[in-house]
Parts: C-alpha cells; sequence; structure tokens
C-alpha cells in the first residue's frame, strides 16, 4: 500500500513502512484529532473528563478509582487529576462503599446529568457526531477493526 497516497500528505514520506506502525501512528494521530475536535465540542469540560462520565455511566455500579482506571485504560494518577476536576466542576462526588469504607465509589451527581441532557441531548448529539465519523463504513469493516483492536488490547498487556 502506497501511505503516501492513502494519506494525501506531500510533507511525510512514509516509504517501506510496514502496516503494523503505520497503523499505531495513524491511530494515535486520530486520537489527538478526535480529542481537539471534542475538546471544541463542549466548553464546560473536556473530551477526556466526559469519557471518565461516560465509563461511571456504564457501570452496574458506581466504580471506585481504580476500577475506573482499568475501563478508562489510564493510571490511577491521570483518572484521578480528571475526577478532581469534574469534582470542582461539581459533575461527580466520591462516597465511601457501603460494604468497605476504605474504598470510595464515584457517582455522577445531578448537576452532570442536567449538564448532559441540555449538551448531548440525552446521547442524541453524540450520536449524530458518531454517525457522520463512521459515515461510508459497513458493518463487516467495523467488526473486523474492533476485533483487531481488541487483540492488540491483549498483545499489550502482555507486554
Amino acid at each position: 500500500m502506497n501511505y503516501d497516497e492513502v494519506m494525501n500528505i506531500e510533507k511525510v514520506n512514509f516509504g517501506d513502512m510496514p502496516p503494523q506502525p503505520f497503523l499505531l501512528g495513524l491511530l494515535s494521530a486520530f486520537d489527538n484529532r478526535y480529542q481537539a475536535a471534542a475538546d471544541a465540542y463542549f466548553k464546560e469540560i473536556t473530551w477526556k473528563q466526559f469519557f471518565a462520565i461516560i465509563c461511571i455511566n456504564l457501570c452496574k455500579e458506581p466504580p471506585t478509582l481504580n476500577e475506573l482506571s482499568d475501563i478508562m485504560g489510564s493510571s490511577h494518577q491521570n483518572v484521578k487529576q480528571i475526577l478532581l476536576k469534574l469534582e470542582k466542576k461539581g459533575f461527580v462526588m466520591a462516597a465511601p462503599d457501603d460494604k468497605d469504607k476504605r474504598k470510595q465509589r464515584i457517582f455522577v451527581t445531578e448537576k452532570c446529568r442536567t449538564f448532559l441532557e441540555q449538551n448531548d441531548n440525552n446521547g442524541q448529539q453524540s450520536q449524530y457526531v458518531i454517525g457522520r465519523i463512521f459515515d461510508g463504513i459497513d458493518e463487516k469493516s467495523l467488526q473486523t477493526t474492533i476485533r483487531t483492536i481488541m487483540k492488540m488490547e491483549r498483545n499489550l498487556s502482555e507486554l
């Protein structure tokens, strides 16, 4: 594959780069561009803060910091910093676990739920943006991409 033609970037020479490092670079560059676009979308919070809220809401019960760090694929310290900023803004709160008082569980607040309703129309705006990003990509390609990245994730965890 001629990456120079695919990427249409005249200032870069990919040469005979194998597809594996090209894909890793492409994923990193996409992540950076997506984060910049998503940061501009919500005025009050960043993409990483929004992602933390999404992950909290995906949990069957309010997560601990360690559980949320695992879900987000980020370090305990990074997630702690994100949560401290969200807590300062009144979007999340931590409370002791009912069964083990040493653990702190993370909850989204009513202010956070109201923010999501007003700014994301209960997920409809996010679904629109996601739909635009995946426009023209068929289900089979998506499934292959998901399987590939999940396998890469498993391999990464074994390093």
